[in-house]
């Protein structure tokens, strides 16, 4: 290893202590220390190493070799070193864990809620602190960065808890709890309880019931109002955008009043990149709410998407308090904090005091977040990296076992707050899957109070529709249901709710008790812990599991991958011996559990009626909610299972199409299972979402795929978007986007590196990255692939001074590893193809993608009968189309960016070239040509750079 000395190191003669004097302007007056654990800093990369001893020696080294890391390894085992994001360090030197201080635990207690990139460089960008100069100077960096966060925390006012939770998190062995006691001048007692600070349900506002709005007028929405809407969105001194502008006029037109029941007004709009379709179609949409006292949906793809809608929903309510009164971000309830999974988790506390840790570091979250978020909001995805799903994400209701009113949270619970504020707002900002899921389930009041719906990333609509609207009869799902009615049923089996705890003391009555029993009774057949590992040793036990066996048998008996990694799949003809009877085995039991699913339901409803006079607010929606429910989780998805195992003996519908399938990870069964899927997803789609509305705007960027022919690409965009299925012609709009793309970006497809050679592919991979500079994105067809190549090309890039970053290698959340790469600009990231429409990286941190092959859909027996149903090839080159102009339009995003696009598969047909914008040229090349082509045409960029500089 290399030593060198860390400039500027002291330490005193126990410990290093650096101290502040802090007089606080109200009582108590205390002196607080700044006080840095004896602990070395340590920083490591993917293939190197640099640590600060504790005598301010920097030693650096290569994580690969032995002796080096065997050195490091015996330094943090005898003293816990200070490092940054805790597992992917660990997986770095081995997977060997040891104890550390993690400066992103520090970072979540002093700034909760707060953003930071999950790095060194993260840390000192949101510290404003200078970045570190190379890799031996990060472990100096983090050390400032540790000493500025306890420096902040000495230095602010705080409330009473933050001591408090400091102090159990330190009872708990929290490394930092000595270093953040010091710095609040805190010291422990120990008179309080363990868990002191960390009820912080009692301290959240409470939000109050009002009277319900009145239905919403129907105004239309004049162009020149929507225009002007936006000259005001812009103000004054933004550039002129003609097209934003004539955008925005033309999608007034789903803000008319519609002229018949059941044909909304449907608009399909495609605008490009740059255009600003965003603020296109806020302008006429608040105009439409103010002026008709009703909710305007805006929905898109991904829940990050729904912040970047979100923040520039700032423009027209600069006001926080006005924006917060009138725009509501509504995701599924599975992605909030659940306060009463959280207090039972808490309790554990008492029990084991080392969790004191994640749920002090979560109490002081939920102090400081605006909307108790779990996914894309103000809390830190790296978060749950660090404490883990079940201690972060896994506090959220994921299993629909709310207790509505009856809980002692309900006027605090940040769902329900969401849920009220949607009823008052002018502006819901959703994702797909929610909106369908609420159309599904009728809790939309779609064509009542809500009747305007907006898709962005409309591309996305079909896809969403798919998963929305099938069915799995699968292990995972059936021992759900089963897990949702009778409750966690063995030790350690976690919070679990039944379905007697939930509605007992509601379902009153003989008839009502007598139905509740019946039914969890009858679950009692649906598979229990441990089922996968009988379902694979021929141990079935009961009519579900047996079921289950068979179509794994059939599978196995079938499939051509069983020595492989990856899910397989079989259709379900000619089903193996014994499978048709355990289907009707499952058929009848599943049918013992309908009956009295019903007559609960029923007699739910009825209390609602019969006892209208008498009923509290509290019962009312307790009632309402489990009748919902009950039909939704229970009676209409047994019904489904039961027509699935039918169609076993009397064949599939023609609108659909079933298989069997069995779901691995990593080489290990994961679940079993029978899946349906409707052929076309747009006709549920089209008969629940936008027949009720009244207007329906679907917008992206690639509605129409470029097949040449203009009139050929919109009937295939009405067919994804389920405007074919109206009565009424969608209205169509095409907005060109404003980019010069000809002269700011370059199509590259590699003539000479052969695809199924990963040697070659990866060397190519290392060249193009090098020619880039960084700014590249690597796109994989395969997780295999793309491991393969990691490893091949991670340490020569490192040694040029270019991180790279990998999905499914990195222990990182996705949402991390796209900010690490967001804020690197000279970094590389390899990702699954599916990572396309996840990164939005403006500026030239973006400035290269680059496809391992052509993103072919891939060959399931789902795409085969849809392939049949929508015109054969012609389908399959639309899809990959959509997907190459899909990640096209990642690379310019701004009228400065500059981007290239290569394909490394000389296979590449000329009929998917349409996906790329008019006058773009497409150049084939050898590897050699493509390098020196990239490298040219950044070494302008360059230049410009260094000029910049010496100026």
């Amino acid at each position: 290893m290399m030593e060198t000395r860390f400039p500027g190191w002291e330490f005193g003669e126990s410990q290093f202590m650096i101290w502040l004097m802090v007089v606080e302007s109200t009582p108590p007056v205390s002196s607080r220390a700044v006080r840095l654990p004896r602990a070395p800093f340590l920083v490591a990369g993917p293939v190197h190493f640099a640590c600060l001893t504790e005598d301010g020696v920097v030693e650096s080294g290569t994580v690969k070799d032995s002796r080096a890391r065997r050195e490091i390894l015996d330094l943090c085992r005898q003293s816990p070193p200070v490092i940054c994001h805790g597992p992917t360090c660990i997986r770095r030197f081995g997977g060997e864990v040891f104890r550390t201080f993690d400066a992103l635990e520090l970072f979540a207690f002093v700034r909760p809620a707060r953003f930071c990139v999950p790095t060194v460089d993260g840390l000192c960008d949101a510290l404003d602190l200078p970045r570190a100069r190379d890799l031996e100077d990060q472990p100096g960096a983090l050390r400032r960065a540790v000493t500025a966060l306890l420096r902040e925390l000495a230095g602010a006012m705080h409330k009473p808890e933050t001591g408090r939770m400091a102090m159990s998190m330190a009872r708990g062995g929290w490394s930092w709890g000595p270093s953040v006691l010091a710095a609040l001048g805190t010291e422990d007692t120990g008179t309080r309880a363990d868990t002191s600070g960390l009820d912080v349900w009692r301290r959240l506002p409470e939000w109050q019931e009002t009277a319900p709005p009145p239905p919403p007028g129907d105004l239309a929405v004049d162009p020149m109002e929507a225009r002007h809407r936006l000259s005001q969105l812009l103000g004054g001194n933004a550039e002129s955008r003609p097209g934003q502008a004539d955008y925005a006029s033309a999608v007034t037109q789903v803000f008319a009043p519609r002229d018949e029941e059941g044909v909304p007004n449907f608009v399909m709009a495609e605008a490009g990149t740059g255009v600003g379709k965003t603020l296109g179609y806020i302008a006429p949409a608040s105009i439409w709410a103010e002026k008709n006292e009703g909710p305007v949906w805006l929905s898109t793809y991904t829940r990050n998407l729904q912040h970047q809608i979100d923040d520039e929903l700032v423009r027209l309510y600069p006001d926080e308090r006005e924006k917060n009164k009138l725009v509501t971000l509504r995701k599924g309830r599975e992605n909030y904090l659940c306060l009463l999974n959280y207090e039972e988790a808490m309790g554990m506390v008492r029990v084991n005091r080392e969790e004191a840790v994640p749920m002090g570091l979560m109490a002081r979250w939920i102090d400081a977040t605006r909307d108790g978020d779990l996914t894309g909001g103000d809390f830190p995805s790296w978060l749950s990296d660090i404490l883990g799903p079940r201690r972060t994400l896994g506090l959220s209701d994921r299993r629909g076992e709310c207790i509505y009113a009856s809980c002692n949270h309900y006027s605090r619970c940040f769902v329900e707050r969401s849920v009220k504020k949607s009823r008052q707002a002018n502006i819901v900002v959703a994702n797909h899957a929610l909106v369908m899921f609420q159309a599904a389930r009728g809790s939309m009041d779609l064509g009542g109070r809500t009747t305007r719906l907006v898709f962005d990333e409309g591309h996305h609509v079909f896809d969403a529709a798919d998963g929305a609207f099938s069915a799995h009869l699968s292990g995972m799902e059936t021992a759900e249901l089963r897990r949702w009615l009778r409750g966690a049923e063995t030790r350690g089996g976690g919070r679990a709710r039944g379905l007697k705890a939930r509605v007992e003391d509601i379902a009153v009555g003989e008839t009502a008790a007598q139905a509740l029993d019946a039914l969890i009774q009858g679950a009692a057949g649906l598979p229990a812990e441990g089922w996968r590992q009988r379902v694979a040793d021929g141990r079935a036990n009961g009519s579900a599991e047996t079921f289950l066996a068979a179509v794994r048998q059939q599978v196995y008996a079938r499939s051509s991958g069983v020595s492989g990694p990856y899910d397989m799949e079989v259709g379900c003809a000619d089903p193996v011996p014994g499978l048709q009877e355990a289907a009707k085995d499952l058929h009848d039991a599943l049918g013992r559990l309908i009956e009295p699913a019903k007559t609960l339901a029923k007699a739910l409803i009825a209390r609602l009626d019969e006892e209208a006079d008498t009923l509290e607010p509290a019962t009312r929606i307790r009632l309402d909610a489990a009748s919902r429910s009950l039909d939704f989780r229970c009676i209409q998805t047994v019904e489904a299972w039961r027509d699935m195992l039918t169609a076993l003996s009397t064949g599939t519908p023609g609108a659909f199409v079933d298989w069997f399938a069995v779901e691995r990870h990593d080489g290990h069964d994961r679940d079993v299972a029978m899946s349906r899927h409707w052929v076309d997803p747009m006709v549920p789609f089209t008969q629940v979402v936008a027949r009720p509305a009244h207007g329906v705007l679907v917008t992206s960027a690639t509605l129409t795929d470029g097949s040449g022919d203009s009139e050929a690409d919109w009937q295939s965009a009405e067919a994804r978007t389920g405007a074919i299925h109206l009565e009424d012609p969608a209205f169509r709009v095409r907005v060109a986007s404003p980019f010069d793309y000809p002269n700011q970006t370059r199509v590259l497809i590699v003539t000479d590196v052969r695809k199924d050679d990963l040697g070659q592919v990866a060397s190519a991979y290392r060249e193009l990255f090098k020619a880039s500079g960084g700014g590249a994105l690597g796109l994989f067809t395969a997780i295999s692939r793309l491991r393969a190549v990691y490893e091949r090309i991670v340490e020569p890039l490192e040694v040029t001074d270019l991180p790279l970053h990998a999905q499914h290698v990195d222990n990182l959340n996705l949402a991390s590893l796209i900010d690490i790469f967001r804020s690197e600009r000279d970094s590389c990231l390899l990702g699954t193809d599916a990572l396309r429409d996840g990164v939005d990286v403006p500026g030239d941190a973006l400035r290269m993608i680059v496809f391992d092959r052509v993103p072919w859909p891939r060959p399931t027996l789902l795409h085969k009968a849809r392939r049949s149903a929508f015109s054969g090839r012609k389908y399959d080159e639309a899809v990959t189309r959509l997907r190459l102009k899909q990640a096209f339009g990642r690379l310019v995003r701004k009228a400065d960016d500059r981007g290239v696009f290569v394909m490394l598969d000389p296979m590449t047909p000329t009929r998917l070239l349409g996906a790329f914008p008019e006058g773009v040229v497409v150049e084939w090349v050898g590897l050699a040509e493509a390098a020196s082509t990239i490298g040219g045409f950044f070494a302008d960029l360059r230049g410009a750079e260094k000029e910049a500089q010496q100026d």
